[in-house]
């Protein structure tokens, strides 16, 4: 019995560090300004490309000063007919500010992400938001 309570004790502790991590991990995105960028391969199915854009792209956020809350996605199979799927990537970063964010567009990592990769897409689309 008393392997039991200290089982579910040890398992209600660790819930609730889980629940706090969760929510400080959530505290990080800044709703100030956010930054969604699309980008649409000229091959997507290109295994090469892919690792290219993944690094380059990774070592540009790695280095940026500006960008707060940063995610690389790829699209799920969409379930809905409101649903894009046909996108190769999506870029969801956060800024403290706009004026953080149009630094953010000529931060030398940046810059050199866009040399580097520029030869891989056929279309980017950007979506920027200020928070409400």
């Amino acid at each position: 019995m008393k392997i039991k309570i200290v089982i579910l004790l040890l398992a209600g502790i660790c819930a609730s560090s889980c629940v706090q991590f969760k929510k400080e991990m959530n505290n990080n995105f800044d709703p100030t300004f956010t930054h969604v960028v699309y980008f649409w391969f000229k091959e997507p199915n290109n295994h090469a490309d892919r690792v290219k854009f993944e690094a380059s792209l990774k070592k540009f956020l790695e280095n940026s000063q500006y960008a707060k809350t940063k995610f690389i996605g790829t699209p799920p199979k969409a379930t809905r007919d409101v649903v894009d799927d046909s996108f190769t990537y999506s870029l969801i970063l956060s800024f403290e500010s706009a004026e953080d964010q149009a630094a953010y567009q000529t931060e030398p990592p940046h810059l050199v992400f866009i040399e580097e990769c520029k030869d891989l897409w056929e279309k980017v689309i950007v979506y920027d938001s200020e928070g409400i």
